[in-house]
């Protein structure tokens, strides 16, 4: 089933999410949704707050990447009550943008690599290292866990800049090819 997803400003996406326990009730079908979801909006990842559940899941598809780093290629799974243990590597500055926060896309440093702790689709506790385009896409799915936007990242100068339109977006003053949820 297609989900909506939930647009900035709304409460949802600035929770702190928690861990599921292994027996979560509808888990599979709900990683179901997601990939469709994101696939459906043509999105890289989306996290669970971003359909309104403050859960420690999301879910990622790194293949559109693939002509800049063949290692993107297959690189589609779901991260289940994901920390990450450790940022390490050079700070690299790439274009990001969110279904959350359509129409917007501003450089955003990240550390290049990471390694993090997370059960897969099939309960199975992982423990993984990436780095490149594929620590940076998890970084930014990471991120909404804690109720961090990738706008967090910018300077004080740029929010300004983009204050207005960010206001816009909770308004509802925006085109999106894909069901939202709007901040009450």
């Amino acid at each position: 089933m297609y989900l909506p997803i939930y647009i900035y400003g709304h409460p949802v996406l600035r929770k702190v999410s928690e861990d599921i326990p292994t027996d979560y009730p509808g888990l599979t079908k709900f990683l179901e949704d997601m990939f469709q979801t994101m696939d459906e909006a043509d999105g890289v990842g989306l996290a669970a707050p971003q359909v309104g559940k403050n859960i420690r899941i999301f879910v990622v598809d790194g293949n559109a990447f693939e002509e800049m780093d063949p290692s993107c290629k297959g690189f589609r799974k779901a991260f289940i009550n994901a920390h990450i243990l450790e940022r390490s590597g050079d700070e690299i500055s790439r274009n990001e943008g969110c279904l959350s926060i359509p129409g917007i896309h501003e450089d955003v440093k990240r550390k290049n690599k990471i390694r993090i702790a997370y059960r897969d689709e099939n309960g199975e506790q992982q423990e993984e290292e990436y780095e490149g385009i594929k620590a940076w896409i998890i970084q930014h799915e990471y991120d909404h866990l804690d109720g961090i936007l990738f706008t967090d990242h910018l300077s004080a100068l740029k929010k300004r800049i983009l204050k207005n339109k960010l206001n816009n977006l909770s308004l509802g003053k925006f085109k999106a090819a894909y069901r939202v949820v709007l901040p009450k």
